[in-house]
């Protein structure tokens, strides 16, 4: 059995950063995707969103990719909001996302930052964080 330890922080927003995360849809949401994740046998160490983006610290499994690991959560957890109604229009998540490695001497660090999303966007937009995620991590969008 091989042993890893992948932690990716992975970052994405609503279709166009409409903010329809609302403060009752929020709890339910986390826990789905909490519940569900754990169904898949996805580990979601640390978790948080706000009225327009969700932050993330997974650790990837040694047979599950980036990419089809958050498009597992994306997809399920907005068929399950459309679902089950629980905004008045239809819920998507943006088709981008941010992916980055987290050493494990910083996992704390994240964790930290992740959980205390409400009090650091009194400071800046999702718009100016993602930016600054892009410059600071020497990311390139591809077209």
């Amino acid at each position: 059995m091989p042993y890893c330890k992948i932690m990716i922080h992975a970052i994405w927003s609503t279709k166009n950063r409409k903010p329809i995360i609302t403060k009752e849809l929020r709890p339910l949401l986390l826990q789905h995707i909490k519940e569900n994740s754990l169904k898949k046998d996805i580990h979601i160490d640390t978790y948080n969103c706000v009225s327009d983006h969700i932050h993330l610290l997974i650790s990837l499994g040694a047979d599950q990719t980036i990419a089809k690991t958050i498009g597992l959560i994306k997809g399920e957890s907005s068929n399950w909001v459309n679902k089950q109604q629980l905004i008045n229009t239809k819920f998507e998540w943006q088709d981008e996302y941010i992916a980055l490695s987290v050493s494990h001497s910083i996992c704390d660090k994240v964790r930290n930052y992740i959980l205390n999303q409400e009090e650091h966007h009194k400071k800046k937009t999702f718009g100016e964080e993602y930016e600054e995620f892009i410059k600071l991590n020497g990311l390139l969008i591809r077209g």
